[in-house]
């Protein structure tokens, strides 16, 4: 069965969709079969590696309200083992229509569990919100990345965020943890981002990813291609950082897989 992760952070800009699609597609050079789930009625994700929106007939907004299988509608992408599943502008509607349907916090679980054991990862990529539709990726997903950008304001709303995640342990997903906080946009020459990432270790320590994302011109264009980072510049600073990260997370699970379940609770 998939280890399923959601990129969330309610506020927007920090590198949520870029960290989605290269994620998956670092994990999928590296042999991992993987699904990446667009759930933003921005449909940024499934743009961003190929596929045109407008010409989206079904996506993840059917697959919720029951009209459509999630496995009729994946698509394949130019990265290898790496798989889409879709999203068009008409999410934005599924917060409404959802919000009266029983058992409404419980749908994205629903509709996953019918694909993922045919994939190694899912990788949810969240709106910049904490609405029904996140809510939805968090009670599906078995940990969350959280993307923060070296920036000013860095740690704004990431209180609020962590307190969703608590609720949802606490009400929804009892074995929901926190993956990692992720920097990104991390640039070399400005003291800011270095006080930034010496902040966030402070606060967090070891729920920080070794790994950091840095700013890179070549990252931010390879969606305006339709490609990942992988396919557009593979020898690019954004691959590598992501090949890396993916690297991080593979071994991170490996050790998890080979310590005692015992040990695994108590640390959860």
């Amino acid at each position: 069965m998939a280890k399923i992760i959601a990129i969330a952070n309610q506020k927007g800009g920090v590198g949520k969709t870029t960290t989605a699609m290269n994620l998956a597609a670092g994990l999928g050079v590296l042999e991992q079969k993987v699904l990446l789930v667009d759930a933003d009625p921005q449909a940024n994700a499934t743009s961003g590696v190929g596929h045109d929106p407008k010409n989206i007939k079904d996506g993840i907004y059917e697959c919720l309200l029951g009209k459509v299988k999630a496995k009729d509608i994946i698509l394949k992408t130019k990265t290898p083992n790496l798989f889409l599943l879709p999203a068009h502008i008409d999410l934005v509607g599924a917060e409404l229509e959802l919000v009266n349907l029983p058992s409404r916090e419980n749908m994205m679980k629903q509709m996953l569990s019918e694909v993922s054991d045919n994939y190694d990862f899912v990788i949810i990529d969240c709106a910049p919100s904490l609405g029904l539709i996140t809510l939805n990726s968090l009670t599906a997903c078995d940990s969350v990345i959280i993307p923060i950008q070296c920036e000013y304001f860095a740690l704004e709303g990431l209180g609020k965020l962590l307190n969703t995640i608590k609720i949802v342990q606490q009400r929804l997903n009892e074995n929901l943890v926190i993956e990692g906080l992720l920097l990104t946009m991390y640039d070399t020459r400005l003291r800011l981002s270095n006080q930034v990432v010496e902040e966030v270790k402070k606060h967090f320590q070891d729920m920080v990813f070794k790994t950091i994302i840095h700013r890179n011109v070549r990252l931010g264009e390879s969606p305006s291609y339709g490609e990942t980072i992988i396919i557009h510049d593979a020898t690019s600073k954004g691959a590598i950082n992501y090949l890396n990260l993916a690297s991080e997370l593979l071994q991170k699970e490996e050790k998890r897989k080979s310590q005692p379940k015992e040990l695994i609770d108590s640390n959860e």
